[in-house]
């Protein structure tokens, strides 16, 4: 055959298919819609069936011999392929690290305090990086550091697990802890389902509270 007469062919075969009339090969082996074997046939006889049943001819691997093409609704394949892709940064850009502070001498009443912040960020789908601070001499007791980030990743253990492990960095220790998959989203269900529950109650309350008309 002779040269593609589209020269945009070549580059957009890198991102998007070629669809119908810009399959330009002799024979395909054809997939159907239900991914069904059809096999080899004309690329005339595959477009008369992609026409007759009302679907477009799309390569799926056009470095086969022969090419194989498949019978599916092009426009209606693209649009879900793009909701995913918009799902995935989605999911992507709601992964944050929050950072939390501990002195290594924090008070019990603090440590309860930091805690809660931890447990609510890891019930938000977050990360949470998690900051020893040494002062003066604390620097020679790296231990006491990694017991007190060890005792915090214990008492968070149901909400989330330990991504990176305790390490010396200049005169802090770090830690990273994540939140166990699908945590987010089970909390997420929870407090809409309690919320909605809240607001159903709280309706018969308001209407006997109305003053006559």
């Amino acid at each position: 055959m002779g040269a593609d007469p589209h020269p945009r062919s070549r580059g957009e075969a890198i991102t998007e298919p070629r669809i119908n009339d810009r399959i330009r090969v002799p024979e395909v082996r054809l997939v159907g819609p239900e991914g069904e074997q059809v096999g080899v046939v004309s690329i005339g006889e595959a477009l008369r069936l992609a026409q007759d049943s009302e679907l477009d001819l799309v390569e799926v691997a056009p470095m086969a011999r022969p090419p194989v093409v498949k019978l599916m609704d092009y426009g209606k394949f693209k649009y879900e392929a793009a909701q995913k892709a918009r799902e995935a940064r989605r999911n992507q850009a709601l992964t944050v690290i929050k950072e939390m502070r501990l002195r290594l001498k924090i008070d019990p009443h603090d440590y309860e305090t930091k805690k809660g912040h931890v447990e609510r960020f890891l019930k938000g789908g977050d990360k949470v990086k998690i900051t020893v601070m040494f002062r003066g001499r604390e620097q020679s007791r790296p231990e006491m550091g990694y017991k007190l980030l060890q005792r915090l990743a214990g008492d968070v253990a149901d909400l989330g697990v330990v991504e990176s492990n305790p390490k010396q960095d200049g005169r802090n220790m770090v830690m990273v802890i994540a939140p166990h998959r699908n945590q987010a989203a089970t909390d997420a269900a929870r407090r809409t389902a309690k919320q909605e529950k809240h607001a159903a109650n709280d309706e018969p309350a308001q209407a006997e509270q109305a003053p006559p008309a």
